[in-house]
Order: structure tokens, then C-alpha cells, then sequence
């Protein structure tokens, strides 16, 4: 689609939106686009025409900075980085890679892995464990039945996650402090996976919910109290005033984040994990990603409000998934760097190509 919507079109495309929605994009979001420019010496011409296209890429980029105002956020979007030599190393054949490391623990979980002190959570497709060296007091492992992580159907990763509710549940019965409940899953080396075998994390924390859980809640709880208005329903209609937002069943809201923490972020927001609509919205989105964009390494996580009363104002805060890329597995170049983890995030994916690829445009 020649006139497909760009993120270096980003200021020109909030200019067009009717006077509320722009001054709502105000709101959320600081939008500033610069040019990097240099110099090339002449024997570097035929390597960058082969490695960019063209000299005049590389000359002159055209870089986006988005940053959220409310949650401080920021992206530095270059498409031309997506092009940049890497190294990847020797050929992967991803498919055998997985099957060389059948029989691992995980392939006999109830022979090789531990139990949490409340037992273990039997789901259709998937059964708990409890993790052996934790990030926090209840710390468990929801091992997929497949070995394969990249195996799995919509009604599968709907059970991984009921399981991991459930786990919560137990959890919080044996201890009612622990009611902050995280669930994530880390597929592949990428994506921070130390086994390959197919499985997710849940942990439980007392006393107040994850630093960057709670620093959502407050930012969200401000914007509210300064603007009369909810952050996750204005960040909604914003990005799907802009055409980022992406089909999802009943209630549940999905869109194709425009400040990503890395590469083909999507954000869902839903009332509950108890609803199965909902988790196979998250299921089918993660679905897409890998069939039509053909993400095979990514992170999913899992912002959810606790699990039992809290003294602080949970009001509004609905469960939040967000989804990532992390890239191609075969790449030795690590995708997180110091700009990352103490600056802004810098992303080479157009968040208008996702939304277009994953309504299938």
C-alpha cells in the first residue's frame, strides 16, 4: 500500500485528527522528529549501497522520538537500523535446535522438577512447578505440555494462562499477603528463556505490587485525577484514532503500541484472566505475530491487579498484556543495550506496518 501510513508520518497524521483527538494525542504523547546527517568516504559507498540501498539513506534519516508523558516511555524510531549489518553467526535450524533438547526435566515434569509447598495446578495442557533457584518467595513454573514453545494453538495458551491464574489463587490461600500476582512468559535464549521446552512464570509478591506494575498504577491514577479522564481508555482511542488499533472479541481493546519497549510491541487491555475471550485474544495476537510476521523469540507479560483487597486504589486499572519481539534467534547482536535499559528504547519495526500486518492488511 504506497500511502500506508508511516511513523516518520507521525506528526502530519495527529495534525489531522479532529481538535479533540489532537489535543488528546498532546496529552499523551511529545512527538519530535529530527535528521541525522554525515559524510561518506568514497570507499565505504558500495558497501553501504549494498547493506542500505542507497547512498542517500544513509546521508540523510529521518528519525521519530515518541515519548508518553504519563508513563515516561520513549522510542527513537529508524527504519534504517532494521537494515544495519549483523552478525549472526553459523546457520540456525531452529526447528532441530528444539528437538535436540527433547527430554529435559520439563519433557517428565513430575520426576524432574519440584512442587510449590500448595502442590501443583493440573490444566488440559499444561501442569505447575515450583522454580528452583526464585525471584521471590512463590515463584512457580507453568510447563506447557509441548515441548515445542513455538507449538501451540489459541485454546493452548489459554490454558497456559488459566493454569498460572489458578497457581495465584494457590498461592494467595497460603499466603493472603502474597496478592500481587506477575505472570510472564520468556520464549527462547532471546527472550531471556533458560530452557527451551515451552513453559511460563508466575510469581507472587507481598507488601506492594512490582516497581513497574505500581509506577503504572500511579501514573494512571494522576493522569486520571489531573483530566477527569482514564489513561487506558484515552490511550486506547488515541492509537485507534491513529489506525493502530487491532480486532479483538467483545470488551478487550488491542492495539500496536506507538512508545514500544522493543521491536512490534502490541498492549491488550481486558476486565479478567477468569474470561476466556480475553485469553484468547492474547493467544490469537501472539498467533499472529508468529505466522505473519514471523516472530519466533518474544516476551508476553502480565500486569494484573492483586488478587485480593489492597489498601491502595486500584480503580481503573484493568489487566494489562503486553507483547514484544525479540528478535531473530540465530543474531548474535543482543537487541537491549544501554540505551535501553537508562535512556529510550530505539526500534527499527513501524508500528503502522504491525497494526497493518496483524489486521491482516
Amino acid at each position: 500500500m504506497p500511502n500506508a501510513p508511516r511513523v516518520t508520518d507521525l506528526p502530519a497524521l495527529i495534525a489531522a485528527l479532529d481538535p479533540g483527538d489532537r489535543a488528546l494525542a498532546g496529552r499523551l504523547f511529545d512527538v519530535g522528529v529530527t535528521t541525522g546527517r554525515l559524510e561518506l568516504p568514497e570507499g565505504m559507498r558500495g558497501f553501504v549501497e549494498r547493506s542500505f540501498g542507497s547512498v542517500e539513506a544513509v546521508r540523510e534519516q529521518k528519525i521519530v522520538k515518541v515519548t508518553n508523558r504519563v508513563t515516561l516511555e520513549g522510542t527513537l524510531f529508524n527504519e534504517l537500523r532494521a537494515s544495519r549489518p549483523m552478525q549472526t553467526g553459523v546457520y540456525l535450524d531452529l526447528g532441530q535446535e528444539i528437538a535436540a533438547t527433547k527430554g529435559d526435566p520439563f519433557c517428565s515434569p513430575l520426576e524432574g522438577t519440584p512442587s510449590d509447598i500448595f502442590g501443583r495446578v493440573r490444566g488440559e495442557h499444561s501442569v505447575t512447578a515450583s522454580n528452583v533457584a526464585k525471584y521471590d518467595g512463590f515463584h512457580g513454573v507453568v510447563i506447557f505440555d509441548d515441548h515445542d514453545p513455538l507449538s501451540f494453538t489459541p485454546e493452548k495458551v489459554s490454558d497456559y494462562i488459566s493454569v498460572g491464574l489458578e497457581w495465584g489463587k494457590k498461592a494467595l490461600e497460603a499466603d493472603p499477603e502474597a496478592k500481587y500476582f506477575f505472570l510472564m512468559w520468556n520464549c527462547l535464549w532471546r527472550a531471556g528463556g533458560s530452557i527451551i521446552h515451552g513453559h511460563a512464570q508466575a510469581t507472587a509478591t507481598r507488601g506492594m505490587h512490582y516497581p513497574k506494575v505500581e509506577s503504572l498504577r500511579r501514573a494512571a491514577l494522576t493522569y486520571g485525577a489531573e483530566h477527569g479522564s482514564g489513561y487506558f481508555d484515552d490511550l486506547y482511542r488515541i492509537h485507534d484514532a491513529l489506525g493502530l488499533s487491532i480486532p479483538a472479541p467483545g470488551e478487550v481493546r488491542a492495539f500496536v503500541n506507538l512508545a514500544p519497549i522493543k521491536e512490534k510491541e502490541v498492549i491488550l487491555l481486558g476486565r479478567s484472566l477468569e474470561e476466556e475471550p480475553f485469553r484468547l485474544a492474547v493467544a490469537r495476537t501472539l498467533e499472529s505475530l508468529t505466522q505473519w510476521l514471523g516472530v519466533r523469540s518474544f516476551n508476553v507479560a502480565f500486569h494484573v491487579p492483586p488478587l485480593a483487597p489492597a489498601e491502595e486504589d486500584w480503580s481503573g486499572f484493568p489487566v494489562v498484556v503486553r507483547l514484544v519481539d525479540r528478535g531473530d534467534p540465530a543474531s548474535r547482536t543482543s537487541d537491549m543495550g544501554a540505551m535501553e535499559l537508562y535512556a529510550a528504547s530505539v526500534v527499527a519495526s513501524d508500528p503502522f506496518r504491525v497494526a497493518e500486518a496483524l489486521r491482516g492488511g
